[in-house]
């Protein structure tokens, strides 16, 4: 790690001023540059830094002690905050100093935020402006906090790179310098401790600009989101960027992305250099490997939450440092099995002092989210994969396990469930990470753990199964299963699906040297946590006529729910711990093993609702809008999961399983069957390179084969065999380890002491300024939590009108409620089309072909203000609409050709009316009315009737009569309440113990002990 020289006195004799030594940042000491105006030139150094002066500062100067410090909000962003007490310290009172960030007008128009990053704007500005006032101090990363940045600017200059980082609110700066002239070998990287301002940045890239005008100056290369790490092939290094990215998913006020773009930088590309790709051909095969590789699929990274680890295990890590008086895990705890950029990570882990700053970690798998509606409760549903790194590849390449214990398709899927009541995890109190409205439970998927292959050199789509080693001790399932409990616990759940009768044995090789491996290790293991095994062949039971697929696999759940439990975050006598996981595995861990696992979700789902007291029962009916949500998201997550494994969507889909739609189920199974047979056959190699390559499994040596001179990758995913005799055995009897067999236990919850006892929530969790971004100016539309996909879009809107339409998400929907267009046939004729009188004419028809009352629209098209959009599903013989912007004018009176088309016309034109509010004559006269009725209103001096009353007047003296007043008496309990709301505290917001007893606390005693704010009452259908 490269080491800042102390900075070094100038030697000059008039007096000296604190000025930014910028030697070292693109100036170059062979022509030194006058930057400042009486300066001479400046010795050379490694970072920017500032010049004290010898004698004390004067009353005269603008010290921090005398001059007004910025009022800077504090950024909780990484592991170690930042005291509010420390703040910048400006050289003038410029009000231009504080900078709200602005947004194109581009960035308005795809979402809440651009999908590409916006780079640091430079301005101008004289050079005298880079001195500092005396006694001023920059701010830099001590011990106690660092400045976690959220986008990057690249610049260039002949020599030098400069990567400028900036925190979420584009207040707090700080810079990497990277050399370009290093030899091929080294990665030269120097990290500049000190946080800047916009101001001080900008003037701070104007000055490097002017000291390498003689070289071209300096350029904006590109600007990223984040930097995922280096690597290198034959020599040359290069640099790897996230340049575009998209929200998938909120939890607990922390956004999580996908990389929708990436970005190869080298960075060895001085003049001269023979590492240039254009002048190796080695060089350019490795980086067409590389690109075979799509990193803008499938991969996701968070800023501020560790989506590497489970919402479990970082509720139990949050709540351990606040027990040891920490406001932060003293370090990071990534899971290093689920970071895919592990190896691009590891040369800036051992370059820069704070890596996690700068690089991000990614993982790899499938991350959704959708929200229930439940009559006007939100309820967020989160599924997040996470494939394993170790022992990955396709489908055929990779089988069973390795000699480390690790498995093909690995994959850890979790499912949270949260009510929105509020949005981070804390409590009301404000107790730290005890939120009881957090749930989630785990599950695993595999390959079977035994030295197993598949040689799909043939024509056959199904290749032969063979055994490569028979292990009497099963060494690599006692390690697989030993990284398991150290995961999750016991007891684990082991659901085997592969078949058990063929008429060729494939599969059922497999079945007996499984049960023999988990008959063996459990006669070592105590009874309370021995591996539960279960052997079912779903394929045969699928095919026959005679049995319940679902009713099996829904027994099965239960027992595993029975067995494992699942996770709720809360107190100390509300919070739940999840022990053990159920491991689902076939033969490929992807059709059947997803169909069970949506089975075994649905029923954890059913338990989480229960938890959070939304529904009274830990079950839930299929059919119903919230398992068709659920089985979309678990559809999406099968997919995503067999195209990265196999190459294919699912070839049989829960449909399949359920036998419904069976003839389209059917013509799809065997489209994706093909596919999949394409990609096993011919792609799949090229795919196996670039992971071998990207997660450093090859690493180029000289003297050593090459990537693509390999006639297999076995040794590059098992141990040397060299090495075996020098390392110790495992013991074939305790082959766990006892302590990961332990009860998960929840930390104890413990109230922050000493000096953390006075820092509001926002110092330990940085959600507030992630979610809510302050100055930021956005909508509703462009909000990710209003764009999410819902359980409104199952509403059929003639239905609601006509009132015949329950709102549950959870009652079963049959068959004329199901809001399908496949269900519905249209009459013959022609129909008269008047959505709305904006885009008809009078004179449209449409033919029988579609009907609006089937149309399966999403709510959120609804929603959008599109008025001129074409009706393109209504394939009516209408004109078009005119693109141009309709101007919202009065509603006309409208008399519809079809009672049918009457509900779905009221809720768009009632859509519209809202989204392009328009006032009529006649409302705008009342409201003038309205306002100017108090100013016209008599002074009332005496019992008299005023002359000439107006009528309004006269009717309300005629209203109240002299009886109804002297009946009307106060209660002593009334007067008191009225009192208690009269007397305003300082902290009005603030519930105190006197409170409590209030009625109109009564709400919110409840919610303290755990009850819901509503009333569940179920309503007849």
């Amino acid at each position: 790690m490269e080491q800042n020289p102390p900075s070094s006195a100038l030697r000059d004799d008039t007096p000296k001023q604190p000025i930014l030594d910028l030697e070292g940042t693109g100036v170059d000491n062979e022509q030194p540059h006058q930057i400042l105006a009486a300066t001479p030139p400046l010795a050379s150094q490694d970072s920017v830094h500032v010049v004290e002066q010898e004698q004390p500062p004067s009353s005269s100067d603008h010290s921090p002690q005398n001059g007004p410090e910025e009022a800077t909000p504090r950024m909780a962003s990484g592991p170690h905050l930042k005291s509010m007490a420390q703040t910048y310290h400006q050289s003038t009172n410029d009000p231009s100093n504080l900078e709200i960030p602005s947004k194109s007008v581009d960035d308005e128009k795809v979402g809440d935020e651009p999908p590409s990053a916006k780079s640091l704007e430079r301005t101008t500005s004289p050079a005298s402006s880079l001195l500092r006032n005396r006694g001023a101090v920059y701010e830099k990363v001590g011990e106690e906090g660092v400045c976690k940045m959220h986008k990057f600017s690249l610049y260039e200059t002949a020599t030098r790179y400069y990567v400028v980082g900036g925190d979420i609110m584009d207040r707090r700066f700080r810079i990497l310098k990277i050399d370009r002239t290093a030899d091929s070998g080294d990665l030269s990287i120097a990290e500049d401790d000190i946080i800047y301002t916009k101001k001080e940045m900008k003037q701070l890239l104007n000055a490097v600009d002017d000291g390498n005008k003689s070289t071209g100056g300096m350029k904006l290369k590109c600007s990223t989101w984040a930097i995922l790490g280096f690597i290198r092939f034959t020599g040359a290094w290069y640099m790897m960027l996230i340049t575009k990215r998209s929200q998938v998913a909120m939890i607990g006020g922390h956004y999580i992305y996908q990389v929708d773009g990436t970005e190869l930088v080298p960075l060895t590309t001085a003049t001269g250099s023979r590492f240039k790709s254009d002048r190796n051909a080695e060089e350019a095969r490795f980086l067409s490997i590389l690109k075979n590789l799509d990193l803008s699929r499938s991969f996701y990274f968070s800023y501020s939450y560790d989506i590497t680890r489970t919402l479990q295990h970082n509720m139990m890590r949050e709540r351990q440092a606040l027990r040891d008086g920490l406001s932060h895990p003293a370090h990071a705890d990534l899971n290093a099995m689920f970071v895919w950029n592990q190896y691009l990570l590891e040369p800036a882990v051992d370059t820069l002092k704070l890596t996690f700053d700068w690089c991000l970690p990614i993982i790899h798998g499938f991350i959704d989210q959708a929200t229930l509606s439940i009559y006007g409760r939100t309820v967020y549903i989160t599924i997040i994969a996470r494939r394993s790194r170790y022992f990955a590849g396709a489908r055929f390449l990779k089988r069973g396990a390795n000699d480390l214990g690790y498995v093909a398709n690995d994959v850890e899927t979790e499912q949270i469930v949260s009510e929105m009541l509020t949005t981070s995890f804390h409590a009301p109190g404000p107790r730290l990470y005890s939120n009881p409205n957090y749930t989630s439970y785990v599950q695993h998927r595999g390959s079977i753990p035994l030295y197993w292959t598949q040689d799909n050199t043939g024509v056959s789509p199904k290749p032969d199964i063979e055994l490569n080693l028979v292990d009497p001790f099963y060494t690599a399932a006692a390690l697989h299963f030993d990284n398991l409990f150290e995961r999750y616990g016991g007891p684990i759940y082991v659901l085997n699906l592969i078949k058990s009768r063929e008429r060729m044995p494939r599969e059922s090789k497999l079945l007996g040297e499984y049960t023999n491996a988990v008959n063996y290790l459990n006669q070592f293991l105590p009874d309370h946590r021995k591996i539960i095994y279960k052997a079912w062949d779903m394929s045969r039971a699928s095919k026959s006529r005679d049995q319940d697929v679902i009713g099996t696999l829904e027994d099965i759940a239960e027992e595993v729910m029975t067995a494992t439990s699942f996770f709720r975050n809360g107190d100390d006598d509300t919070s739940i711990m999840q022990n053990g996981v159920a491991r689902t595995n076939c033969i490929d861990c992807l059709d059947r093993t997803n169909a069970a696992q949506f089975v075994i979700g649905k029923r954890a789902l059913g338990h989480q609702l229960h938890a959070l007291g939304v529904i009274d029962d830990t079950s839930i009916d299929y059919d119903s809008d919230a398992v068709n949500l659920f089985t979309h998201m678990y559809h999406d997550h099968g997919d995503t999961i067999a195209i990265q494994y196999g190459g294919s969507h699912l070839v049989n889909t829960m449909e399949t399983y359920r036998k419904i739609n069976q003839w389209t189920s059917h013509s799809r199974d065997m489209v994706e069957s093909f596919k999949r047979y394409y990609h096993n056959s011919f792609l799949d190699g090229q795919r196996q390179e670039a992971y071998n390559l990207f997660l450093g499994n090859y690493i180029f040596a000289q003297g050593q084969p090459m990537l693509w001179d390999l006639a297999t990758d076995y040794y590059l995913h098992h141990a040397d065999p060299r090495a075996w005799s020098k390392k110790r055995r495992r013991n074939y009897i305790e082959w766990f380890t006892p302590d990961f067999l332990e009860q998960r236990q929840m930390p104890q919850l413990v109230a922050p002491q000493g000096e953390l006892a006075k820092r509001p929530s926002d110092f330990f969790d940085d959600y507030w300024l992630e979610y809510y971004r302050p100055l930021a100016v956005s909508s509703f539309l462009k909000i990710f939590s209003y764009r999410m996909n819902s359980t409104l879009r199952y509403i059929p809107f003639k239905s609601t009108q006509e009132r015949q339409y329950d709102l549950s998400p959870f009652l079963p929907r049959t068959g004329h409620e199901r809001y399908s267009p496949e269900k519905k046939k249209s009459r013959k004729g022609v129909k008269i089309l008047d959505p709305h009188d904006d885009n008809s004419d009078g004179n449209s028809s449409q033919n029988s072909q579609s009907r609006p009352a089937t149309r399966q629209t999403s709510i959120q098209k609804w929603l959008q203000p599109q008025p001129h959009e074409k009706l393109s599903s209504y394939h009516s013989i209408m004109k078009e609409p005119h693109s141009s912007p309709i101007i919202p004018t009065a509603p006309k009176e409208f008399i519809p050709a079809d009672k049918s088309l009457t509900a779905l016309w009221t809720l768009e034109q009632f859509v519209l009316n809202s989204l392009n509010p328009s006032v009529t004559t006649t409302e705008a006269e009342e409201y003038e009315r309205y306002v100017s009725h108090p100013l016209n209103l008599p002074l009332v001096v005496s019992t008299e009737t005023p002359p000439n009353p107006s009528l309004d007047f006269l009717g309300y003296i005629n209203s109240v009569s002299p009886q109804a007043v002297e009946g009307f008496i106060v209660g002593e309990e009334d007067r008191a309440d009225f009192e208690g709301f009269l007397n305003v505290l300082e902290n009005p917001l603030t519930v105190v113990e006197e409170d409590r007893p209030k009625k109109r606390y009564k709400a919110y005693r409840q919610w303290l002990k755990g009850k819901s704010l509503f009333k569940q009452q179920r309503v007849e259908p």
